[in-house]
């Protein structure tokens, strides 16, 4: 696999261009991979990882197969280019964090062929941001919540 690396992430002082996208990432076979707050965390944290490279987030919308969110690529990457390394960076994240998920994913791919992203300009974004965010409703969706819990401490008298 290829390693992307970019040479700088500091944003140019007087760049005021908006770049900001509304991506939809479907998982393969629309499997019902994002039921438990686990998952969800982890995905999001990989999206994360990748401000090093210069990309910022806005809200995050999962359902039980898919998730929405809103992100501002950055001058360097065209669209196709940023989708690659969302979709490649957070699948190693949650094949690395799950390995069970190899035995669902035997061939490495997590995230299907398919996409959506639109751009997403400053009158809008309220609107998109909010639609991301009514995502749980909109699909009726109840995550568990299984992120491990600290036990109250004991002391001994």
């Amino acid at each position: 696999m290829k390693v992307v690396c970019s040479g700088s992430s500091k944003k140019i002082a007087g760049d005021t261009r908006n770049n900001w996208v509304t991506m939809m990432f479907v998982t393969h076979n629309r499997y019902n991979c994002f039921r438990k707050q686990v998952y969800i965390d982890t995905c999001t944290e990989a999206f994360y990882d990748l401000e090093r490279f210069g990309f910022e987030f806005g809200d995050f919308g999962f359902a039980f197969n898919h998730v929405h969110f809103l992100v501002n690529i950055p001058k360097r990457y065209s669209v196709q280019t940023a989708e690659i390394m969302l979709k490649s960076y957070s699948a190693r994240k949650i094949f690395e964090t799950f390995p069970g998920f190899r035995k669902r994913y035997p061939r490495g791919g997590f995230w299907s062929g398919y996409d959506h992203y639109e751009s997403t300009g400053w009158k809008n974004l309220e609107e998109s941001s909010a639609y991301i965010r009514d995502q749980p409703r909109h699909h009726n969706v109840h995550v568990v919540d299984d992120r491990q819990q600290r036990l109250p401490t004991v002391t001994a008298e």
